[in-house]
């Protein structure tokens, strides 16, 4: 099975290309690739795959040729991933699967266009962020109220007093299950400067990681929120770097770096 690996700020995936839709991916094979220790390692699988070919996205297909079918390193499936997107951007282009420019890409959370030269940041629009009201998260006994966000996948977003670098994330922040069924995508951030926030995130089905593209999104509205303020450019600093997000009042877009690493076949 042939492979590449990427990341978005650290955040980073085991891409399958598979453009006729053969590859079989159960829990337990996406769960061995992302692996550290025994397989290639990474927060999820990006599966490259023709969007005619798969039945929940055919729709998609006279806005998007390629499918991101994107699964979480404990092999649940996710219905999106802004970094992510981001890195299937990039491989699409640097494969000669897309030129560059901009294009659409499909995903279970919507087609998603995509801006990108041969080289550079990736820009994405993420479509308008959906504020659902509010809710708290749990962590280590601390309770921090935030703001829910549909970003295509669920988010608690919660600006918080507390250092983010001092809290202990090597477990699933507490949550009310009633407003997230399927569980939810926890960030914590502070607010470090006019426009700046630094955060962190609990992606379920991965647990923390580096980076978190739509967290990123979800973190800024939560901040403008609370800033009183609906449009402008905000930085977010994650542990993998920086992106930025743009809220217009239509739409959102998120910019940042999406770097491939390697390439080659797995046995796994």
């Amino acid at each position: 099975m042939r492979f590449a690996k990427g990341h978005g700020t650290e955040n980073d995936f085991v891409i399958l290309p598979d453009p006729e839709g053969e590859l079989e991916l159960p829990g337990a094979r996406v769960a061995a690739l992302c692996d550290r220790r025994a397989g290639i390692g990474g927060d999820g699988v990006l599966r490259v795959v023709r969007t005619k070919l798969v039945p929940e996205a055919a729709g998609q297909a006279g806005e998007a040729e390629w499918f991101m079918d994107y699964r979480n390193a404990d092999g649940s499936v996710a219905e999106m991933c802004g970094n992510g997107v981001r890195v299937f951007a990039r491989y699409l282009v640097d494969s000669g699967l897309a030129e560059a420019g901009e294009f659409g890409v499909a995903t279970r959370g919507g087609v998603k266009r995509v801006r990108l030269a041969e080289t550079g940041d990736v820009t994405v629009d993420m479509g308008m962020p959906r504020v659902l009201g509010e809710s708290r998260a749990t962590v280590s006994g601390a309770e921090y109220g935030g703001l829910r966000v549909d970003m295509g996948n669920p988010h608690l977003a919660c600006v918080i007093d507390d250092p983010v670098a001092g809290l202990d994330l090597t477990r699933q922040p507490g949550f009310d299950p009633a407003a997230f069924p399927d569980g939810v995508n926890v960030e914590l951030l502070n607010a470090v400067g006019p426009r700046r926030v630094a955060m962190r995130v609990f992606e379920r089905g991965s647990g923390e990681t580096r980076s978190c593209g739509t967290g990123a999104v979800a973190s800024a509205v939560a901040a403008a929120r609370l800033a009183g303020e609906e449009t402008g450019t905000w930085e977010v600093e994650v542990l993998g770097g920086v992106v930025t997000v743009t809220l217009d009042g239509r739409t959102s877009y998120l910019a940042g770096p999406a770097v491939l690493v390697a390439s080659g076949e797995t046995t796994l």
